[in-house]
């Protein structure tokens, strides 16, 4: 597994602003929605260079804040995207949301503390308009602690950890198994995003 050093050199903002500062001490990335600022599951990421990604396996450290404007439907939301293709048309993506998690006291919402999605069609407003729950669950986190995503990619399955612990499986992956790209630090509206420790393992086999 390659430790990846998350310096603006090395990252494309797209739809985003992208600046380096100190948290706690620790020079770590911070990125904010930039464009497209009421619309859900878009293409809003910092996005990593000379990254070709099929399977394999995308580790990163995360932290989500609200930012004061933050609209009331804000959630924190904070993840990654993968297999981002060279003009940012089609990639996969993972997210959660630390507000509907350890707080949450809506019954409904915690069900919804993580989300798969596939850009640009199976957003989550898709998937909900057609009742398909599948591709979220709940996760035992919260605004402002650090928490670890783990992304086991292959094929055309995914496996997504939070904090060591599976919280979704994706059988069915809507751009299939082919798809190749970089990998990018996602962000969604109202959010402060915080990354570091980024770790990736590329390979096409045994990524289990």
């Amino acid at each position: 597994m390659e430790s990846i050093d998350l310096n603006l050199d090395n990252c494309i903002a797209v739809h985003t602003d992208i600046k380096k500062v100190k948290l706690n001490d620790e020079d770590v990335l911070r990125v904010v929605k930039k464009d497209k600022l009421m619309e859900f599951d878009e293409n809003t990421y910092v996005k990593l260079k000379d990254i070709s990604f099929n399977n394999g396996i995308i580790e990163v450290k995360m932290l989500s804040r609200l930012l004061e404007d933050a609209p009331d439907f804000a959630r924190g939301f904070i993840g990654i995207a993968y297999r981002i293709n060279e003009d940012d048309t089609k990639f996969e993506s993972f997210y959660v949301r630390p507000t509907n998690g350890k707080q949450c006291q809506d019954p409904i919402r915690k069900a919804h503390g993580c989300q798969y999605f596939s850009y640009p069609k199976y957003t989550f407003a898709y998937f909900r308009e057609h009742q398909i729950t599948r591709y979220e669950a709940p996760v035992d986190i919260d605004l402002n602690e650090w928490i670890t995503l783990k992304a086991i990619i292959e094929n055309e399955h995914a496996r997504f950890y939070i904090n060591d612990q599976l919280v979704l499986i994706v059988n069915d992956m809507k751009h299939g198994a082919d798809l190749k790209g970089s990998i990018g630090l996602f962000v969604d509206i109202g959010t402060a995003a915080y990354f570091k420790d980024l770790k990736i393992t590329i390979g096409d086999k045994n990524v289990t």
